[in-house]
């Protein structure tokens, strides 16, 4: 019988594969005309409600707001993914070697990432992705600073504990070199938590390349993205009209998205801790 956490990952998983499928599903849907172009500005109607014709209705601009919404999970998929791909890919390296040599060497990068990590992830985000500007690759350029930080520390104190135990002091006794030691006795011991953090980082993309649409960063104008969409929305509500469908739909997506990330990280910590604890 599954208990609540693995039901609550099961969900996780769902939620998280059906963002997924709408990402993948989207251009192909738009190449055979299932799927409206989410860029087409509709001559008519104009801030139309959901109907048979628009299901989530239309927006300022004439968009379909569900063309625009499905077409965003594509663009946040891409963000998320490329964003802890490179924090994995610098910050492991960087914690394992860091925790290995120790020294100099692991006070210098110490120093710097927890610089990193007291700054708030959207703040930090927010500054690089202003100094190198709109794009798919800018703004994942832009969050991945703000997690090296924490697979680096993970990763290093879990080198730090790991170094010491007697296969590592063998390894070395036969004169295998750093990377040898690092690659195949070290890496394979402290990565087991690496999925937790990827989740758990995944979901905090996803509201903070929001936070960058929102303010007008991060990805450029024509490209459809749920937090430039819900900029759009409140500057029509100007307008003095009730216009509900084009705040609650890209909302409730972000919303979803990292509630679905969550509940899969969370699970996976769980997981991890029944394990630590059994054995």
């Amino acid at each position: 019988m599954k208990s609540v956490s693995q039901k609550l990952m099961s969900i996780g998983i769902a939620i998280s594969f059906a963002f997924l499928l709408m990402a993948i599903a989207s251009p192909l849907l738009q190449s055979v005309g299932l799927l409206a172009d989410p860029n087409e500005f509709l001559s008519y109607p104009i801030h139309e409600p959901p109907s048979a014709m628009h299901w989530f209705g239309t927006d300022l601009q004439g968009h379909d707001v569900f063309s625009r919404t499905i077409a965003g999970a594509g663009v946040a998929w891409q963000v998320t993914i490329a964003s802890t791909a490179i924090s994995l890919l610098i910050g492991v390296p960087l914690g394992m070697l860091s925790g290995y040599k120790g020294g100099w060497l692991d006070r210098i990068l110490v120093f710097v990432m927890d610089a990193l990590y007291t700054l708030p992830s959207l703040l930090l985000s927010l500054t690089i992705a202003f100094v190198v500007g709109a794009g798919v690759w800018n703004a994942a350029i832009a969050l991945s600073v703000a997690y090296i930080p924490q697979y680096f520390r993970v990763i290093r104190n879990q080198t730090v504990s790991t170094k010491t135990e007697v296969y590592i002091e063998a390894a070395q006794a036969i004169g295998a070199d750093t990377k040898t030691i690092l690659i195949k006795y070290l890496a394979p011991n402290v990565v087991q938590s690496l999925p937790v953090i990827f989740t758990l980082n995944a979901a905090d993309a996803i509201l903070t390349i929001a936070g960058l649409g929102f303010l007008g960063l991060g990805i450029p104008e024509d490209v459809p993205e749920w937090g430039h969409d819900l900029k759009q929305a409140l500057d029509a509500l100007s307008t003095g009209e009730n216009i509900w469908w084009t705040t609650i739909f890209p909302g409730l997506a972000i919303t979803l998205m990292t509630i679905g990330l969550s509940l899969v990280g969370e699970g996976l910590t769980q997981r991890f801790s029944s394990k630590k604890t059994e054995s």
